[in-house]
């Protein structure tokens, strides 16, 4: 129950608490570039949640096992090699290399898959499904992952890395879709001619980033009604709890 606890609050939080576009300001690019209409931006969306999802995963695995400091399989060869074992191998230098790797693959596998599949989406997004591989948003959520394996006391699971990649790809989506909606319905308003373009949109961005604010806090009430209804009682420990041992009842 705990896990499943954390869970909704890392869900919760990197979709729409700390969304990583209005609160954190990273993957502004695409943001900005790609959300001129709304079909080609829950396009965007959707292959940036892919490329997210996919990154985190193998981000998890490559900074447990290799990355992070006391990681098992440097350790083991540092061993075989003859090293002192009580020197921590610490690797963590190598992440943006990695990390870089790892969302540069994943972007040309989603770009050869829209380019096979969806040739109209694929030529909607232009230059921008290149760009993926430099979203700073997808490199956030590689570097969150890693700043949470360095407490050996608090490592995150693959789930909890899963969570945070996938449900911050769900949360860009939410930010760019309302973000073309309201693209949308400004070409066909009166808008200043100073503020037409990229004026208007980062206004729009940061009143949709106030807005956003109004969430804080979601995520601690959720976890605390979670937490009231997970913990049962049991009899005995209503029992012990009001000052009455059971050897007291028996002996009444």
């Amino acid at each position: 129950m705990d896990t499943f606890i954390i869970l909704i609050e890392i869900a919760i939080g990197a979709a729409v608490i700390n969304n990583f576009v209005l609160h954190y300001f990273v993957g502004i690019c695409p943001f900005l570039g790609v959300s001129r209409r709304v079909d080609t931006a829950f396009g965007m969306g959707c292959a940036v949640t892919f490329v997210m999802g996919i990154a985190s995963l193998l981000s998890w695995t490559f900074t447990y096992f290799i990355l992070r400091p006391g990681a098992p399989l440097p350790a083991w060869v540092w061993q075989v090699a003859g090293g002192d074992p009580k020197v921590t191998v610490d690797l963590s230098v190598l992440s943006y290399m990695v990390y870089i790797f790892v969302i540069a693959s994943s972007v040309q596998f989603v770009e050869m898959y829209v380019r096979k599949f969806f040739p109209p989406l694929y030529k909607s997004f232009g230059v921008y499904l290149p760009l993926i591989t430099t979203n700073c948003a997808i490199l956030f959520a590689c570097l969150k992952i890693f700043a949470e394996l360095q407490d050996p006391t608090k490592l995150w699971g693959l789930p909890e890395a899963l969570t945070l990649g996938i449900c911050g790809g769900i949360g860009f989506t939410i930010a760019i879709c309302l973000m073309a909606g309201i693209r949308e319905e400004l070409d066909m308003s009166d808008v200043p001619k100073p503020l037409k373009g990229v004026g208007i949109s980062l206004i729009v961005a940061g009143i949709m980033a106030m807005a956003f604010m109004g969430f804080t806090g979601v995520d601690r009430g959720i976890k605390n009604a979670l937490s009231r209804e997970s913990r049962v009682e049991s009899p005995e420990s209503r029992v012990e709890s009001s000052g009455i041992t059971i050897e007291t009842i028996k002996g009444r």
